[in-house]
């Protein structure tokens, strides 16, 4: 039988349309058990490659004879050599192209709704890393929120599109991943913005967002009036799109509530997180769909795979913003904290300018789940 191979783009619609998968993972088990690909129904193996060496004939009672067969790497090569084992062995299987290196740089575009006049917004799913950029286009221009460092798919769907490119904005200084915000702008022209207080060691020019902005792309306003939230960082800041989108960055996602320590001020920023979601947000329409920069869980993922909500709903589901007791608050976002994201503290140099490391170092910065969110 023909090995088969699987592109990152298959595997996030079956993720998207709930479909059943077996995936064989061959890592070693503590890269499995702190990252894999996840589907609400999928199901796992986890065999490392060095105990296949010798062949598969072990395995093979473990493996189901009626579901798609899914073999998974760090690179691909491992899984090429353990399918085509499964292969000859008359069982129908493919393996991941790129393999789990490109499942963290794969992006999905999902179109979340139009704008009052005539545009649209789209959300981009990082979906193996949590990560969610966002293009507002209008009238022939569009803004980009929150890029990653996969630059190319901006640019090319922007093409697609036929729209320029004018604005691009990073809600805060992201610790998790490497923002391609500046690359983006220097390629087109875009005038890129950044939070100053997020700023203070940064070696490039950039413009200020700061409260009381509003930025206008083609017919449609940007407004950053009164939302400066600060709490995941100093100088975190949320976007109302046309008045009818909150971009909340890393302040509230749809199951939890920002990390406040990952520039180390967990104690000192407590209060502002809380201020910023149980104040600040609580001015705000409860109407809003809120579109965050990130998702956690697999469940977060809506019916067409985006990630959103209504505001009003997230008060009263969310358990981050249903804590009367602020001492129970302060304990949830500084004792009750997962790992602090892989190189977290290099990402940070890097998306300061201070540093640039090379593509692989970057990819290898980059490896692993998300952990933007308190538990």
């Amino acid at each position: 039988m023909t090995v088969k191979v699987m592109q990152t783009k298959e595997v996030t619609k079956k993720i998207f349309n709930k479909e059943e998968l077996f995936i064989l993972d061959v890592r070693n088990e503590s890269d499995f058990k702190d990252w894999k690909i996840e589907g609400e129904n999928f199901d796992y193996l986890n065999i490392p490659y060095f105990e296949l060496l010798d062949g598969v004939e072990e395995i093979l009672e473990k493996l189901p004879a009626t579901k798609e067969i899914l073999v998974v790497c760090a690179k691909e090569g491992s899984s090429v050599m353990v399918a085509e084992m499964l292969s000859e062995q008359g069982l129908t299987v493919s393996y991941l192209q790129g393999g789990m290196k490109a499942w963290s740089e794969h992006l999905e575009p999902v179109k979340i709704g139009n704008l009052t006049e005539g545009g649209e917004l789209h959300q981009f799913v990082r979906i193996g890393k949590g990560c969610l950029s966002y293009m507002v286009i209008s009238n022939g221009e569009a803004a980009i929120i929150d890029a990653t460092r996969m630059t190319d798919i901006f640019l090319d769907f922007a093409n697609e599109m036929g729209v320029k490119i004018t604005h691009v904005f990073d809600t805060h200084l992201h610790a998790d991943h490497i923002s391609g915000g500046r690359v983006i702008a220097e390629k087109t022209g875009a005038t890129y913005w950044l939070p100053p207080k997020d700023a203070t060691e940064v070696t490039f020019e950039y413009n200020a967002l700061e409260g009381g902005e509003v930025v206008t792309i083609g017919k449609t306003e940007i407004d950053i009036h009164a939302l400066y939230s600060p709490g995941h960082t100093i100088g975190s800041t949320s976007f109302v799109v046309d008045g009818k989108f909150l971009l909340s960055g890393d302040i509230l996602f749809i199951d939890s509530i920002g990390r406040p320590d990952l520039a180390g001020m967990a104690e000192d920023w407590v209060a502002d997180l809380r201020e910023s979601l149980y104040s600040r947000y609580r001015e705000l329409s409860e109407e809003l769909i809120v579109l965050p920069a990130h998702f956690m869980i697999i469940d977060e993922l809506n019916e067409d795979g985006s990630v959103s909500e209504r505001l009003g709903t997230l008060f009263e589901k969310n358990h981050g913003l249903n804590m009367e007791d602020e001492n129970e608050f302060r304990r949830l976002v500084t004792e009750n904290l997962p790992p602090q994201p892989n190189a977290y503290q290099e990402i940070r140099e890097t998306n300061m300018g201070k540093i640039s490391p090379d593509l692989d170092k970057q990819r290898e910065m980059e490896i692993g789940p998300n952990r933007c969110a308190v538990r």
